[in-house]
């Protein structure tokens, strides 16, 4: 099922979920730019780009991870109690002497396990995807809780927060390259390597794909993990940027990390969407939560608004999927 159509000249396809992602990004930044400017207020600034473009980093990354298991027709909910859990546990370790780098490293070390494990009772176990990862989304939080008996630590190195803090070209901070540097990264491979090919092919028709030669289990496993190493690294950014640990953190991000997918035109049918444009649902996201704390907007209404945008995804992405057929 495709979501491009000719220009009727035998020309170039159009791209309807990329056109129609994009219409939807200018138009939340005049919305809130006409509305924060009735209100006396300023949107479009340099200092709120960035901010934007900050707090959307971590569910960016994050959302590199959803959006490949999305993409092999599954679903991974544990990945905002990842982030938690490894605060927690990087903050043990380095608490306890373990150099930063190690730390991290042991960090991301653990997501790849806990993905592995969610691979492997989805994709050999034959558990679903919502249950699997559900009972893991537990788990990781239950842990998070206990191998610190539910309290949070502080009083980090310095060293750490350099990991997000620091700046680079200007006042730019360093979270927005890892950001595009991963997102470079997997386009790439997505675009170019057998991998990036078999997990569309996988999301498309497993069944064909597994007689094409396709390993589905090893390529649906992959998946998994590489969204805990990419959890992990977001629960790194975030003890970084905040350099203080709750296990608590992350409750959520789940959500946020699926919606910017799905925003980005990902279907979770499986098989189709481009992994470039979940970046820029994440932004949308964070343009929406920026404009809206500006506007003094209760927390509570910018929930139910994301939500609602989330619907309208899911709503948009199957109508066109009905078209298709």
């Amino acid at each position: 099922m495709s979501s491009t159509a000719t220009n009727g000249r035998g020309g170039k396809s159009i791209n309807w979920s990329a056109l129609t992602l994009y219409i939807g990004a200018v138009a939340i930044i005049i919305v809130f730019t006409v509305l924060c400017r009735y209100f006396g207020r300023n949107f479009l600034t340099i200092t709120n780009i960035q901010n934007i473009i900050t707090q959307s980093s971590i569910i960016a990354v994050i959302a590199i991870g959803a959006s490949l298991v999305i993409l092999t027709g599954g679903i991974d909910l544990c990945v905002g109690s990842m982030v938690g859990f490894v605060g927690i546990f990087a903050g043990l370790l380095i608490k306890g002497g373990t150099p930063v780098w190690a730390a991290c490293i042991a960090s991301i070390a653990a997501g790849a396990l806990a993905g592995l494990v969610n691979g492997a009772l989805v994709s050999y176990g034959k558990v679903p995807a919502f249950i699997a990862t559900l009972g893991t989304m537990q788990i990781l939080r239950g842990l998070a809780l206990l191998i610190n008996l539910g309290k949070p630590i502080s009083r980090f190195p310095a060293e750490l927060g350099k990991i997000m803090n620091a700046k680079v070209v200007g006042s730019m901070p360093v979270s927005v390259i890892y950001v595009f540097a991963f997102y470079f990264i997997m386009i790439v491979v997505m675009s170019y390597t057998h991998f990036g090919r078999h997990i569309y092919a996988f999301g498309g028709n497993s069944n064909a794909a597994k007689l094409s030669g396709v390993r589905i289990k090893r390529i649906e496993m992959s998946a998994y993990v590489l969204s805990g190493i990419f959890a992990a690294f977001g629960g790194i950014m975030l003890l970084s940027r905040l350099s203080y640990a709750d296990p608590n953190a992350g409750s959520g991000y789940e959500m946020n990390a699926i919606a910017a997918t799905v925003i980005g035109g990902i279907s979770l049918s499986g098989g189709r969407g481009k992994i470039g444009n979940t970046l820029v649902g994440a932004l949308i996201l964070g343009s929406l939560t920026c404009g809206l704390q500006i506007l003094n907007v209760p927390t509570y209404y910018q929930t139910i608004l994301t939500g609602l945008v989330i619907i309208g995804a899911v709503y948009v992405d199957k109508s066109r999927e009905r078209k298709a057929e």
